[in-house]
């Protein structure tokens, strides 16, 4: 049955993506199911998406109710669900303002526009460079590839956004060495997801800040793969101490619905978008933001940060014992439940692939690393589930 529907997919479909040959059908819990009845352990959740797994009977009440209430009005009116979404984004980050999007790669277009309204507030010119780091990856439209390390990504498709340079991640005197009088922001990942899992350091990342706040820039952080408690805090940053001027996010903070946001810290939000500045018909709608106020209602009720760092730690350790036992991984990266083993000798591809027919679904970063992850509300039971049927992969690759 697969095969009819991948045959019907692929005669409307744009070719954009090579997909695995598995159409999935339904979900329950950390496991998918597709449509022949297989079942598979799901440490991808839809790309650090579905965080509260599959079928959560609360989270999909919430969304059936809505649905019945209000859909769509646009952003010219008020509602309740934008209220209430948009305060609890406020309390857990601690931040001033949110503009909701539609997606990931829209809240880094609005963070961009953001930086550069703030400095031409501030000087009146409009000819601000933005710094950005190699390696990073920040979405697909043109402005959040201009900003993205990466020119396999970006060739076909230039000239890109002018003014954006490019420091080393993690490298605190390639970042200082940039700074000019036309530099508005610095964006980066407070870790890197699909250039490798690699988590920030937090000399570079405290050093980064004290250098916007020392030349009046703003501090971009993309929160969008590794926020929403991915590293056993709600955000990634918030374990450094360090704060933002903009932060954005998208993936598990509407855990399946087509919803982003980018965030303002005080300064940033007095001093930058205003009335006609930026726009959007469907972000921020009731239906989306019924879900994310529900996101947040739920982490709370299930004590997902408490269970990602206890996760988390046992995924660490399971996954460290897996790097000393074969010499083809050489070594793991990540917190939380954000995790990377990196594959030497051998492609993480063809891993992958065995891992799909033993059950188990992995995804790739970083063309040569294996990328963890799953559901945060996995049990340590599952990690051990997850690892049998791995080290079965590793046989068979």
């Amino acid at each position: 049955m697969n095969n009819n529907y991948i045959e019907k997919a692929e005669e409307a479909v744009l070719h954009t993506y090579n997909r695995y040959p598995i159409v999935f059908d339904h979900g329950e819990g950390v496991y998918l199911y597709d449509v022949d009845g297989k079942e598979y352990l799901d440490f991808a959740a839809g790309i650090a998406v579905q965080s509260l797994g599959y079928n959560n009977r609360e989270y999909t009440q919430a969304l059936k109710d809505q649905i019945d209430r209000l859909t769509h009005i646009s952003n010219l009116y008020y509602t309740v669900p934008m209220m209430e979404a948009a305060q609890k984004v406020v309390k857990a980050s601690g931040l001033s303002k949110v503009f909701f999007t539609n997606s990931g790669t829209e809240a880094i277009e609005g963070a961009i526009k953001a930086a550069k309204k703030y400095a031409y507030a501030r000087d009146g010119k409009a000819d601000h460079e933005i710094i950005a780091m190699n390696h990073s990856f920040h979405g697909r439209s043109l402005g959040a590839l201009s900003v993205t390390g990466n020119e396999k990504y970006q060739i076909p498709f230039r000239p890109l956004l002018p003014g954006v340079r490019f420091a080393e991640y993690n490298d605190l005197e390639s970042v200082k060495a940039l700074v000019t009088e036309k530099t508005c922001a610095v964006i980066l990942e407070t870790v890197q997801g699909e250039g490798g899992i690699y988590p920030a350091e937090e000399d570079f990342l405290k050093g980064v800040k004290a250098l916007c706040e020392e030349h009046d820039l703003l501090l971009i952080l993309d929160e969008i793969q590794c926020g929403m408690g991915r590293t056993g805090y709600m955000f990634a940053w918030q374990e450094y101490g360090v704060e933002p001027d903009i932060m954005t996010c998208a993936k598990a903070i509407g855990c399946g619905v087509p919803v982003g946001a980018f965030v303002l810290g005080e300064k940033a939000a007095a001093g930058s978008l205003g009335p006609g500045d930026h726009g959007t018909t469907y972000g921020g709608n009731p239906f989306v933001c019924a879900a994310v106020s529900k996101v947040f209602d739920l982490y709370e009720k299930e004590h997902i940060l408490e269970n990602v760092r206890t996760v988390g730690a046992y995924l660490t350790e399971k996954l460290d014992h897996l790097v000393e036992k074969y010499d083809f991984l050489k070594e793991r990266r990540g917190k939380g439940l954000m995790q990377g083993l990196e594959v030497t000798g051998r492609p993480a591809g063809e891993i992958v692939d065995r891992a799909l027919e033993n059950g188990l679904i992995v995804i790739t970063a970083g063309g040569n690393v294996l990328r963890f992850v799953p559901p945060l509300v996995i049990t340590k039971e599952d990690v051990d589930c997850m690892t049998e049927k791995l080290e079965r992969a590793f046989a068979d690759a």
